[in-house]
């Protein structure tokens, strides 16, 4: 098991390399200056020049990738050019944000759709199976974007039950999930980011779980005398690696694609942040930004990985 596990740490040191080079690579393809966002037309171009040394940015591309990477390395992800602000701070601060309500979504997500797909699975054509499977179908299909604003108008703007945007008065600095007063800002932010990936481990589950309940084995320990419970239990220990891949693609996607979220709801969340930077065109805001999201996906990765060897012992270890 602990070689299974260097070995694929090891893999993971390419792979974080490679994502430093197309992390770097797609914001320097990106049209656009961004020192010009910084200075008014009338800015000498002496200035410009001085402010561009500052930053780096009249060095060759291949030399400005390796000084950058030697700053990653030892945790510098550099300085924003909108607020001169230290970006691994920033982007700390987000990811924190973000990665709570990301976590509570998808577990959610997973416990909703490991109940639902198990009810489908054992009741396959029938009534309740075909309205599970279109909480499913529409939880895949509705773009998230529209749910966002749609939950904006129903619960905030019609009933006037929650609260549209933000992250409560006080912001991040003081918020607490176990407070309604400040919880209450999260709750829609959740809704949105939880329906898609319920209905797409809903499917997985039903789909995984039915193909198990009508193989061979199965009939045999219905032959044997075993429960109805026992041999669902039973099935869902077969499904589980792949609901737990799941599970882990699903929490990545969430942190990675919540852009459109995180903007209706304006939640300050790493999303948001890549927004900002974005239209701003501040590119070491971007490029950390992005750096982190993509490492995280990587590890949680691996972290899938680990644990989908834990549970099914048939994945080679060593």
């Amino acid at each position: 098991m602990w070689l299974y596990a260097l070995r694929r740490l090891l893999m993971t040191i390419p792979i974080l390399i490679g994502v430093t080079v197309i992390c770097f690579a797609l914001v320097k393809l990106a049209p656009g200056d961004p020192i010009q966002n910084l200075v008014r037309p009338e800015t000498s171009a002496a200035d410009i020049a001085k402010l561009r040394a500052y930053y780096g940015l009249d060095q060759p591309v291949v030399i400005q990738y390796f000084v950058w990477l030697w700053r990653v390395l030892s945790g510098d992800l550099g300085t924003s050019i909108a607020n001169n602000a230290p970006v691994a701070s920033e982007v700390l601060r987000a990811f924190l944000n973000t990665i709570t309500v990301a976590l509570i979504s998808v577990v959610i997500a997973f416990i909703a759709s490991m109940g639902l797909g198990i009810i489908a699975a054992t009741r396959q054509g029938g009534l309740v199976d075909k309205f599970v499977t279109a909480i499913a179908v529409f939880g895949i299909s509705v773009p998230t974007f529209w749910l966002a604003v749609v939950l904006v108008i129903f619960f905030a703007v019609n009933l006037n039950w929650l609260p549209a945007t933000g992250m409560g008065s006080s912001g991040s600095d003081t918020f607490n999930y176990f407070k309604w007063d400040d919880f209450k800002f999260a709750v829609m932010p959740i809704i949105a980011l939880a329906l898609p990936p319920l209905g797409i481990m809903t499917r997985t589950t039903r789909s995984a779980l039915s193909e198990i309940l009508n193989q061979d084995f199965i009939q045999t320990l219905r032959a044997k005398g075993l429960s109805e419970f026992s041999i669902i239990t039973h099935a869902v220990r077969n499904i589980m690696p792949g609901a737990i891949a799941m599970l882990g693609l699903q929490l990545g996607y969430l942190i990675g694609g919540s852009v459109l979220v995180e903007t209706v709801f304006t939640w300050p969340g790493t999303g948001f942040l890549l927004n900002k930077a974005i239209l701003t065109r501040d590119i070491p805001l971007l490029q950390g930004t992005i750096l982190v999201l993509a490492t995280v996906f990587v590890l949680i990765n691996l972290v899938v990985d680990l644990m989908q060897s834990l549970v099914d012992p048939r994945i080679k270890r060593i």
